[in-house]
């Protein structure tokens, strides 16, 4: 027996850890004993297209579950999307999305090789394009791929029936999508360098996914295991984290921007984060959470605790310190930062394309919001007219957004 992997139920037990789906948990057990038999590490594959130059923490939670196979010895193919991105993928789309060019691809694809290394493993972690095998593949191969499969079953899929139930249009190039991204898991098997043993994606990837493991079966190779984690929860407690819903963490946010973006999430939400975003133990926080139940621990402490992990995450346990101190400084006694940026904007501007201007909202919608709500004010006082206008002056405007979003406004 092989003696470099732990014990097949250990492995299945974190490998279970937050998964939603996994077909079929017997085919998973059954590679992974195989694994330990031969001494071969599992081929761990894992699709991205870089529609955007962004991580946030949603996609780490993906990427926690590939750095959990990495821990186990097992292998790790991270696959840039940069053919299946000029697509586009329809995935929970309600509307056709705009195709990027491949040199907009690449370009959001290196700032994902500098972001993803904050979880994976550099040394262990195989890079690869599928651009590789699915380039070469050419018109006609794209028909006999399109011929493998029927509409009737393309339109299993839940949101392109919402779609055409809903008369809103379907592109003729989203519905090939599923078929190219089984495509990568069959030609991946056939590399000897590579191979495709299971393959990882969110919980509204499982169609994609089960189309590989059946065009895989259908060229006679061993079908890929399937594995999906949930979708994370953005900050507003009820839309998935997206960073045009102006809900999300970056990967690459600041210290204090981590923390404090933390601490500002609904109490309910902090179990589903502590378990998909850290590596406490699943019966610990099952403990937190019966202790906050009974009032026995203050939700705060718990929240803290989670706020510290993300921050030291990413950018290391004296980082995390210094933004919880940060914090209580500032946010529990009232305070603001000692350093807040300081942007120059052109007099005249309305308020709202200020507050994008200088980052501190995600878009114009947001800035809206925020403003409705009385959660804008200027040198203290609060701003509700996204239309208002500064007057330039030589001293800066001190902004401030919600609870920890502050900038110098210096108008003239």
């Amino acid at each position: 027996m092989g003696t470099n992997f732990p014990p097949v139920d250990e492995q299945l037990a974190l490998l279970r850890r937050g998964a939603v789906d996994l077909v079929s948990e017997a085919d998973l057990q059954r590679k992974l004993e195989r694994s330990r038999a031969t001494g071969k590490p599992l081929a761990v594959k894992a699709g991205f297209d870089p529609s955007s130059p962004d991580l946030h923490l949603g996609h780490t939670v993906l990427l926690r579950k590939m750095a959990h196979f990495q821990r186990l010895g097992h292998r790790v193919i991270f696959l840039i999307g940069d053919f299946t991105g000029m697509i586009g993928d329809p995935t929970g789309k309600k509307a056709t999305r705009p195709q990027l060019t491949r040199e907009e691809l690449l370009a959001n694809a290196e700032t994902y090789a500098r972001q993803v290394y904050k979880i994976l493993d550099r040394e262990t972690t195989v890079v690869r394009f599928n651009s590789e095998w699915l380039a070469p593949m050419g018109a006609e191969g794209l028909i006999r791929l399109a011929g493998k499969w029927t509409l009737a079953r393309m339109m299993e899929r839940d949101d392109f029936r919402t779609r055409w139930r809903n008369e809103q249009p379907i592109s003729i190039h989203e519905l090939l999508y599923p078929l190219v991204q089984g495509k990568d898991s069959v030609e991946m098997a056939k590399l000897p360098d590579v191979g495709c043993d299971v393959e990882l994606g969110g919980h509204d990837q499982i169609f994609n996914l089960l189309v590989g493991r059946d065009l895989m079966k259908e060229e006679g190779l061993e079908p890929q295991v399937c594995l999906t984690v949930p979708l994370l929860v953005g900050l507003d407690g009820h839309e998935k984290m997206s960073k045009s819903l102006g809900n999300a963490i970056a990967v690459e946010d600041p210290p204090r921007e981590v923390y404090g973006k933390t601490m500002s999430i609904p109490d309910s939400l902090m179990w589903d984060w502590l378990l998909l975003l850290t590596d406490v133990a699943a019966s610990e926080i099952e403990a937190k959470k019966r202790a906050v139940a009974a009032a026995e621990l203050h939700p705060k402490k718990v929240k803290q605790e989670l706020a510290r992990a993300l921050v030291a995450q990413f950018h290391g346990a004296a980082a995390a310190a210094e933004a919880e101190a940060e914090f209580e400084r500032i946010f529990a006694a009232g305070g603001v930062p000692d350093e807040i940026p300081e942007t120059a904007v052109a007099a005249g501007t309305a308020l709202a394309d200020l507050l994008l201007g200088a980052g501190l909202v995600a878009s114009k919608k947001e800035a809206g919001r925020l403003l409705e709500q009385g959660a804008v004010s200027i040198d203290g006082a609060t701003a509700t007219d996204g239309r208002a206008v500064l007057a330039a002056r030589d001293e800066p405007y001190l902004v401030k957004v919600g609870k920890r979003r502050f900038a110098r406004l210096r108008v003239g």
